[in-house]
């Protein structure tokens, strides 16, 4: 299964000051223990949402708005993704983690193929889709 690790945003990652570089290391490391086990297909770290924009849709009409968004519970810091057997899992890994002053990472499985059998024929799920690259499906 996969599942998308999300790092929760704060006062420093919004404000675009770094980890210090012991915890950029401790961050490393781990990272490279994932990598290393097979876990991590990917990850990222995002610039402060003051750089970002969010696009509203509402009815028929889409607003731009520009950030920095002010609710930090609606602000993510960066991400992972994971490949492991189970939620059981990839908490057993999130718990190994250092302590990155993010307060909280939030662990969300992905659709997976079988989730959508009941809306999709399996031909339409087999098939490639235009522009996809990889399992992701990341154009």
């Amino acid at each position: 299964m996969r599942f998308m690790v999300i790092v929760k945003a704060n006062k420093d990652s919004e404000a675009g000051v770094l980890p210090d570089p012991k915890m950029l290391t401790e961050m490393g490391q781990f990272n490279e223990e994932l990598v290393k086990a097979g876990v991590m297909l990917a990850g990222e770290g995002l610039q402060a949402s003051s750089k970002g924009a969010r696009v509203r849709f509402e009815g028929g009409k889409k607003t731009v708005i520009d950030g920095p968004f002010t609710e930090a519970r609606e602000v993510i810091a960066g991400f992972s993704i994971w490949e492991v057997k189970d939620m059981d899992e990839a908490l057993a890994w999130a718990r190994k983690a250092p302590n990155f002053g993010m307060g909280a990472v939030e662990i969300r499985p992905f659709f997976e193929a079988a989730d959508l059998a009941g809306f999709v024929s399996p031909e339409e799920l087999a098939a490639p889709r235009s522009g996809e690259r990889g399992r992701l499906g990341v154009a």
